[in-house]
């Protein structure tokens, strides 16, 4: 059974709370995605399936998987009482209308309690409801930069602009708290049956998820460095980015952790027949030997400080005589966390992302064959996730949905 089977959520189009609504979806939630008359304007953004411009967008099949589209137009008296009839009937709402639009409608929480008193009402706004910022717009890349996490996103080389993380992860960071508190508000309903009002911050999502970055500047008032492929730190660190046999790049990552792990290290090195390369490498054999060894005693214990760096200079010497894939799949096999650099394209075909599962087809019935999507972002193997279904055309289950509630065709034509 899906965690959130028997659920229904209210979802207000709007790309920026568009993975919350596929997150409980894939859940097991009965989501009811309400779209404007015209629709989503996500069901526009490139790219098209099949390369066809103008057709069916890819980005918005993946946002709205396992859910259903209904057309209300809320600004219409019959699209207001319509959208009375589903909130009746749901339990969760989540919305992204600008501040002060719903009250304006009649639609706001203290509104919407009338029909459905235990209703939990998640709103996802750039600053939240009641900040002084909140009527300021924002995008994906504004909540991203004024939030922090793209000060921390970049090169060594600081000619370089901050750089923001592809995929809308401002409005993806926002979603993810956003069910958190839906599923934090529904097991709360489970205990007291009481509903409530919820306000997400797309800004303060974006700040606490920087890392050490804020409690830096917040604690220490330093400012972290954005540094390649690495943790950006108020110091500059060590590389680890290195170009392999191959001209392709891996990541040297972390060194071991343990005694055995230094060992087995050095053991790779001889194998590989590359020790006498690095006089160095008699540390990492000390380092077998001892009956512990932290990050803690760096710059404390010389033998210690002596060993993490030649295990530094190993990974390098191993990468650069490696292939990529080869130096990711020796580093595997004695648990030292690497990685060699893919493509979005070659991560999707990845062996370890096919073994884990990851691509899942999901049935397009208007298509000839099933179409492959990303999977789970997580695993829970007792309360199973699944894509239900393909993202729906607009308006495809008016009828289903509002028959049930009473909402006739005619009333449900004039709320469109």
């Amino acid at each position: 059974m899906s965690a959130l089977q028997g659920t229904r959520v209210v979802e207000l189009a709007n790309e920026s709370i568009g993975w919350a609504g596929k997150l409980m979806g894939d859940m097991g939630a009965d989501v009811i995605l309400v779209e404007a008359p015209g629709g989503e304007p996500s069901r526009g953004y490139a790219p098209f399936a099949g390369d066809e411009e103008g057709g069916e967008s890819l980005y918005f099949w993946h946002y709205n998987t396992s859910k259903r589209s209904v057309v209300l137009d809320l600004d219409k008296p019959a699209g207001k009482e319509a959208f009375l009839a589903l909130i009746a009937s749901a339990d969760v709402l989540i919305e992204s209308e600008a501040p002060g639009r719903l009250s304006a409608l009649g639609l706001d929480y203290d509104d919407l309690v009338k029909a459905k008193p235990d209703l939990i009402h998640v709103s996802v706004t750039p600053f939240g409801r009641e900040t002084s910022r909140k009527d300021e717009p924002a995008t994906d890349l504004t909540i991203l930069a004024g939030g922090g996490p793209a000060w921390s996103c970049g090169y060594d080389d600081h000619s370089i602009a901050p750089i923001r993380g592809g995929g809308n992860q401002g409005y993806q960071t926002a979603s993810h708290y956003a069910v958190m508190s839906a599923l934090t508000a529904i097991f709360h309903h489970g205990v007291t049956g009481e509903g409530q009002f919820i306000d997400v911050s797309m800004h303060a999502a974006a700040n606490v998820t920087t890392e050490m970055a804020s409690y830096f500047y917040l604690i220490e008032q330093q400012t972290v460095i954005r540094q390649t492929g690495r943790h950006a730190m108020p110091m500059m660190t060590m590389p680890v980015q290195v170009q392999c046999k191959d001209g392709r790049y891996a990541t040297t990552g972390m060194p071991p952790r343990s005694p055995a792990g230094f060992g087995a290290l050095y053991d790779w090195l001889v194998e590989s027949g590359l020790e006498d390369q690095l006089p160095e490498a008699i540390f990492l054999e000390m380092a077998r030997h001892r009956e512990s060894i932290g990050f803690a005693d760096i710059g404390v214990d010389d033998e210690v400080t002596a060993a993490f760096s030649a295990a530094r200079d190993a990974l390098q010497l191993l990468a650069e005589n490696s292939t990529a894939e080869g130096f990711f799949e020796g580093a595997q096999k004695i648990n030292i966390t690497v990685g060699a650099i893919l493509s979005p394209e070659e991560a999707y075909e990845n062996v370890h992302f096919k073994a884990r599962g990851y691509q899942v087809e999901v049935d397009h019935p208007e298509r000839d064959a099933p179409v492959r999507y990303p999977g789970a972002p997580y695993k829970l193997p007792a309360s199973p996730w699944r894509i239900s279904r393909r993202a729906p055309a607009l308006g495809e289950h008016d009828d289903e949905v509002f028959g049930p509630l009473g909402v006739d065709a005619a009333k449900l034509a004039e709320a469109r």
